[in-house]
This record gives C-alpha cells, structure tokens and sequence, in this order.
C-alpha cells in the first residue's frame, strides 16, 4: 500500500541515512554519471516506432476520430497568428471554450516548417518518446544496473502509451513528459524543480489543475510544506478558474459542456452521489484499474507518487462515457510515467523492507514489467508494424487519394472523419452536419463511413443537409463521393472564416 511516511520526515532523505551496506540503489546525487546517450538511442528507435504506426494509419486513411483534424486547426491558427477559430467543431467555434489546452501553440512554429497534420503526428511521438528517456534514466538512477533500459522499453510499449499512439495527436502529449520530470524531481529530492515543472500542466488541460495540487500535496508530506501549500493552492485554484470562468468565457453556451459527462447518462440525469456510488460499477472500469497497476507488477503501491493518478482516474471513473472507462483511446497516456517511476520507487524502498518475501519480490519486479509489455503488444497496435499488408496500398487508399485530388484548395469542405485531417492544412473544414446555413463549396463522404442510414442518393443528401443550395456530382470513386456546389456564392456568413 502506499507508504506516506507518518513519522513526517522525508522517506527519500530516510533513505538516504541508511548505512553503505545497506543502500537501496545509486545515491541520486551521482545522477549526471548515468550515461544518456543509450536513452537518446532507444528513445529515438520508440520515436520512429510511434510515427511509422502514426504515419501509416494516416496514410491509410484510417483516423479513429475527428481529433486529429480539430488539433491541425487549432495549431494552422496559431501558425497564421489568429484565434484557434476550429470549423469542425461548427462554424467560428473557439476551441478554448472545449478545452482549456492553450499550450498546443507552441506547435506551431513546427506547423511553419511543416504545415500538415503529420507534423502533430511526430510532434506527440517525440513526446512520448521523450517521457520513456526520462523514466528510463531516472530509473537506473534510482535502482542502477540494467534496470533503466528495461524500464524504458517496458514503458515504451505499455498499452496507455500505445492506444495513445493509435488514437492520432492530442494535447495529452504534452503532459507525458512533464509529468515524467515532476516524478524525477521528486524522486530525486529536487523540490524547486518539481514546483516548477508541474505549473505548465494547467496549460495542458482543464482537469490538470487537480493533478498539479496533489504535487503540491506530496511537497507538503516531504516536508516543503510552504511550497507543497502554495502549489496546491494554486492547483485548486486553477482548476476551478479554468472551468468556472476561462472555459465558459470563450464557449458560446456560457459553459462548461462536460458537466454533461458525469451528470448525464444519454437524457437520464445522474445526481453526484449516483455518480459516485457507481465508480466501479463496471466489469471495463476494475479491468482497467487492474492493468493500470497491473504493469508495475503491483510494485507502484509502494510509493506515494501513486496519487498523482487519482485526480485524471477521478473524473474518468465519475464520467458516465464508456468511452473514458477502458484501455483504449489516450486517456491514460498521463498515468504511464506517473506508473513506471512510482513503480521504481517501490522497487528502491521494497529492496531494504524489513519482509524477505518482499525485497525478494523487488528483485524479479523489473524483469516481470518488461514480459507484461512485451506479451500484451501482441494485443495491441504496434504489433500492425510486423504485418506486410500494413504498407500495401489497398483500393480503398487509392480512391480516397483521387477523392481528394477533385478538392480544389482553399475550398470550404464539409465531410467525415475518413478524410477530414487530410484537407485542414489548405481548406476550412466542418463536421458533416456540423454547419447549417453554410453552403460549403464540396460535400465529401465515404459511404462506408458507418452511417445510421446508408446514403442511397448522395447529391440528395447533401442538399437535404444544404437546401439553400444545390450540389452535382463531381467525383465518385469506390466509397468516395464528391459533390461540388452550383448555387452562387451565399451571402457572408457571421463567424465563418473564409478558406
């Protein structure tokens, strides 16, 4: 169980005062002795794994969701130095009143050199990459030997990291390698730092503010108790302001739309205690949890840090979105470093337990995270990089290439997920559906999107969803089809930005 040290001194610093033949691990203030270059070499070899799965599922059309569209637009708005105005999520929506994740515009000097939604693609593998350097190094200084090259392959394949990979770019990627360095400094007794690195987090996201408060929690326990309550303070404070005033002031409901998720199930109102007498009312919720933990071996009980997964598992399990309750998409993306560097620190604190079984049991907890990684990738996406057929270019591919070849540039495109991040980087895009009144210039869709009700006559489809307008076939090839206006220009539309 966690261990938070009831005495109120610092287990760390207690660690520390044990005598030589009785040492843990290597002191950490030898850390700058642990040679980088191994990390930089296998972070760089994860890099390339993360983006060739990324790129290739791009390539293939194969985007899971809008996400990836929706980020390309806010970052091509901050590239071109204007308001994240994202079209898809309806004409003129700024994205700050969705979420609060204003930290994405530093993508967009990238976004200058590279202006395509690939870009965010390697922008989130070299973040991800850069969170497995970090944990790894951090681990061999804590445990020594070879200990940190199998941490950071056991955590470069951890299922959070790659259903985040397969899910296309999101803000998250900013956080994994933050919060890697805020559990490096505190395992390191580098409290300055730590207050330092976990700030940025409430840029990242809305919920974040939660996590930076139990950072300042955990400061509190290790004995900096000025910096612990004023980080926490400022945590709580962050996190009510960014979702009471910053959120509601950029939406243009004048709210907070994800109140919905906790305290709505479909139209059934959910009241709070509902929501909280049913956390773990589901087979997928106690799953989850037990391969969250799971993947340490259990040995990320052993420390503290293991609160730092409390606030982001909080919401999730409250969330009456099956979406948030399982292993896939990227919401445990966050937990991964959090996860594998508290599991280092119980190995460090287990070794000199008091209980054989137990500092037995921390010698074989490595070796047994790097087989749970290994065996559960044959499960999960990277394991598509070992199949041929993952770089052949199929039917379906080639047709969705020439769809987009009959899109002219600068043209204001109305479509569906499959070939939505294709056309953000040089057309206004919108959701299909999404933008009544708006007489785009094309209507692109798959037909084997997956629709509620197959499309029969799709000039029809797109006039019913336009009837100030009339539309022709322009293109169709396999499931594609294209369909370009004929009507004149409508008149200027309030809020729609112009292509």
């Amino acid at each position: 169980m966690l261990e938070l040290n009831k005495s109120g001194t610092d287990p760390v610093e207690e660690a520390g005062r044990l005598l030589p033949t009785q040492r843990t691990g290597p002191d950490p203030a030898t850390a700058e002795r642990v040679p980088l270059r191994p990390y930089l070499i296998t972070g760089a070899v994860l890099c390339g794994l993360y983006f060739l799965y990324s790129y290739l599922q791009y390539s293939r059309f194969g985007s899971p969701s809008w996400d990836l569209g929706i980020f390309e637009q806010e970052v091509r708005a901050y590239a071109d130095l204007r308001a994240p105005i994202v079209d898809i999520k309806g004409p003129g929506y700024l994205i700050l009143g969705d979420h609060f994740s204003p930290i994405v515009a530093l993508l967009a000097p990238l976004y200058w050199l590279w202006p395509s939604a690939e870009s965010l693609l390697f922008a989130q593998a070299a973040f991800f990459a850069l969170g497995a350097v970090i944990v790894g190094r951090t681990t061999q200084q804590l445990l020594g030997g070879r200990s940190g090259l199998c941490v950071t392959v056991a955590y470069g394949l951890s299922w959070g990291i790659q259903e985040a990979v397969k899910s296309d770019f999101h803000e998250i990627a900013f956080a994994v390698p933050l919060l890697a360095l805020v559990c490096r400094a505190l395992l390191l007794k580098r409290y300055t730092a730590a207050l330092l690195w976990s700030l940025p987090l409430v840029l990242v996201k809305e919920d974040l503010g939660a996590t930076v408060a139990v950072v300042g929690f955990l400061l509190f326990v290790y004995g900096r108790r000025l910096q612990g309550a004023l980080l926490a303070a400022f945590g709580v404070a962050a996190f009510v302001v960014t979702l009471m005033v910053l959120i509601p002031a950029a939406s243009s409901a004048g709210t907070y739309d994800y109140w919905q998720k906790i305290d709505k199930n479909g139209e059934q109102d959910v009241s709070m205690l509902d929501s909280v007498l049913g956390v773990l009312n589901s087979s997928t919720k106690i799953e989850m949890l037990v391969f969250l933990i799971g993947i340490t071996a259990f040995m990320a009980l052993r420390s503290p840090l293991t609160l730092l997964i409390i606030p982001t598992l909080g919401w999730r399990l409250l969330s009456q979105d099956s979406n948030h309750w399982g292993m896939v998409w990227h919401y445990s993306a966050i937990l991964m470093p959090v996860l594998f560097l508290a599991m280092a620190d119980g190995v460090r604190r287990s070794r000199a337990s008091e209980r054989p079984w137990l500092a037995s049991y921390a010698k074989t907890v490595v070796p047994v995270s790097v087989a749970i990684a290994v065996a559960m990738t044959q499960h999960l996406p990277l394991r598509d990089l070992l199949r041929p057929d993952s770089y052949s270019t199929d039917a379906r591919t080639e047709a969705a290439r020439a769809a987009l070849k009959a899109i002219p540039a600068g043209a204001r495109v109305e479509t569906d997920i499959t070939l939505m991040a294709h056309l953000t980087s040089d057309r206004t895009v919108y959701w299909i559906g999404g933008a009544p009144g708006t007489a785009p210039d094309i209507v692109a869709i798959n037909l084997d999107f997956g629709w509620a009700r197959p499309i029969q006559d799709p000039v029809a489809y797109a006039e019913q969803l336009h009837p100030e307008a009339r539309y022709r076939l322009k293109h169709r090839g396999g499931s594609f089809v294209v369909m370009e206006r004929t009507t004149p220009e409508p008149a200027e539309i309030p809020g729609v930005r112009e292509g």
